[in-house]
């Protein structure tokens, strides 16, 4: 889809040049389900950027999944990191004959065509997930960056993987079951000195003015999730630089100086 190949020292064009798709490019009527192949085919033939899941599976195979637990995606009630990949890939999301895929295969899907912001699954300890994952992208070659709310987590891919781009996401945290403090920190930014983030992708509507000045002083890209509407995203504020959207058909790209 792109002609001209972007790299891992082309930090900005890889997060500006197309918005990012949430979980590929579904649907909300189960059709084209989030994070499955026929969502990431949708994104690549409309000329967008993917943004997508990944989580463990308990054999230890990096699986495109959201949610913790599987149930409102398949009607099983259990988590992910419980079932091995065998099992997982018996599933079906929505009844709509897509399965929950392989990382290798969204990668072997989308081949460089469009950018891919892969959020990283993890809340608790750091080090399987990001190790096995670190083995997988190490093989990919096609332009990519990867976040996660887990500052440990993208402070492990800047300690190891120091030539990936790495994002730091954040936002009100309001409907999250932590102590007040761990929001406190994580709404403000305030463990980015373990993280490092070369890019912040922060909750729409929720970034305080003040924070995103400061991030803007460092030359930090800035993007939004989640954009549902074209008058949305006409609302966002100057200072964002690209959109994470789903269910309606954004602009390419995100603003004319998005394109350098």
């Amino acid at each position: 889809m792109a002609d001209d190949k972007m790299t891992y020292e082309d930090p900005v064009a890889i997060l500006t040049r197309l918005p990012f798709a949430h979980r590929g490019l579904h649907t909300n009527n189960g059709e084209v389900p989030e994070n499955s192949l026929l969502a990431f085919t949708w994104a690549i033939n409309q000329g967008y950027a993917i943004e997508l899941d990944v989580q463990l599976s308990a054999d230890g195979k990096v699986m495109v999944f959201h949610d913790e637990n599987l149930f409102s995606m398949t009607g099983i009630d259990k988590k992910l990191a419980d079932t091995d990949s065998a099992e997982l890939r018996k599933l079906s999301l929505l009844n709509s004959g897509q399965g929950i895929p392989y990382l290798e295969e969204v990668l072997s899907l989308t081949a460089g065509q469009v950018p891919l912001l892969i959020e990283i699954k993890n809340e608790g300890r750091v080090g399987k997930l990001e190790k096995t994952l670190l083995a997988v992208l190490k093989k990919y070659s096609g332009p990519f960056a990867i976040q996660s709310f887990n500052p440990l987590t993208v402070g492990y891919f800047k300690k190891m993987a120091p030539e990936i781009i790495r994002g730091q996401l954040s936002g009100s945290f309001d409907e999250e079951n932590l102590p007040v403090y761990k929001k406190f920190f994580l709404k403000y930014l305030l463990l980015n000195f373990i993280s490092c983030p070369r890019f912040v992708a922060y909750e729409n509507g929720c970034m305080p003015g003040w924070l995103a000045f400061l991030l803007k002083r460092r030359k930090i890209p800035l993007l939004v999730w989640t954009v549902r509407s074209q008058e949305e995203t006409e609302r966002l504020p100057a200072y964002i630089d690209n959109i994470i959207f789903e269910l309606f058909s954004a602009k390419i790209p995100f603003r004319k100086t998005a394109q350098k």
